[in-house]
Parts: structure tokens; sequence; C-alpha cells
């Protein structure tokens, strides 16, 4: 379902692209970066349950096609479960993340872009009144899509891979939907 929402976005995105707008033009890199932040939903996938999160990015584009970002969620979906009659929930307490940022503009308005960084995870799982908290560390890549309304307003949509260092943690598969605006 998810990448279905995405990839339904970015064929929104590529239909509504033949109107004109303004955007960025690569003159504007010429006074220095452009500054861009998001604020949106993000949908953790992972074997132990699914968990939402407000998620807020902060970038920097260098030049059109290179950039980094940093990005940092704050769990507010739970997944809850049962055990014979014991009930318990998964909880997203924080992540916080670093990229670098290869884009490849399409036209004015629509733009692909490719990421990777490393990142930290905490969950905490609660059950029976006893409570664990687990923090990791990630390699993470991923790719999406903005499209922008003007040139400065916009929206975002893409998925991350988080591949955890521990061996057992495993991977999570995050989905995100943002508002983007650049400044």
């Amino acid at each position: 379902m998810r990448k279905f929402v995405i990839a339904a976005g970015a064929v929104a995105a590529v239909a509504f692209g033949g109107a004109a707008v303004a955007q960025t033009s690569p003159a504007a890199f010429q006074q220095g970066p452009v500054y861009y932040g998001n604020l949106g939903y993000s949908q953790l996938d992972q074997s132990d349950g699914d968990l939402g999160a407000i998620t807020g990015r902060f970038g920097a584009k260098f030049n059109p096609n290179f950039g980094v970002e940093g990005e940092v969620s704050v769990g507010v979906k739970d997944d809850d479960f049962r055990i014979g009659t014991v009930d318990g929930s998964i909880k997203h307490e924080y992540d916080a993340a670093a990229y670098v940022v290869g884009t490849l503009p399409i036209n004015d308005q629509f733009e692909l872009f490719a990421r990777g960084g490393y990142g930290t995870t905490k969950i905490k799982a609660e059950a029976g009144g006893l409570s664990r908290e687990a923090d990791g560390t990630s390699w993470n890549y991923g790719a999406g899509a903005n499209f922008y309304f003007d040139a400065e307003n916009g929206v975002r949509g893409d998925w991350t891979r988080r591949d955890f260092t521990d061996s057992d943690a495993g991977e999570v598969d995050v989905y995100s939907l943002s508002y983007v605006r650049r400044f």
C-alpha cells in the first residue's frame, strides 16, 4: 500500500509537470547553497511491527545535483500486540540521521533523488509491566521524488532502507510523505 501511495504521487507529479512555474534555477546556486526543510509522516515497516513517526528534515543543495540533509523523527504511532493473555506495545522513541543526496532534475517542477547516510534509532517494547529499550545504528539508503507547486512549496515521497549494524537487529523500510519548503 505504501509503495502504491508513493508511486501514485510520482505519477501525479509527472502528470502535473506540464504546467510552467518558477523554480530555483542553476544561477541561484552561484550565490550559495539552496536550503530546504520538510515535515511529514513516516511509516516504519519492520518484522516486529509497523510504527509511525513525524519526520523533519533540513538540507542544503550545493548545486542542482548534490546536497546533504539531516533528519529527525519522533514516534507517534505504536504497534500493539498480545502474547497469550499479556498485552504489549512497541514504540518508536526517536531516530536521527545524516545523508548525502544526489538529485536528478526532470523538469522545473519534478526531481528524483537518491540518498545514503548513517543514523541511530531507539525503540521501546513494553509487555506485562516489563519494559526494554533498544537503540542501534544503521547504514541508510533510499530514493524518492520531489514535486514543487511553485518556487518554494512542494511535496516529497521517499523510501529509505535502514540496515542496522548489529547483526541480529535486521532492517527497516521507511516510507515518507512530506511537505517541502525551500528558502
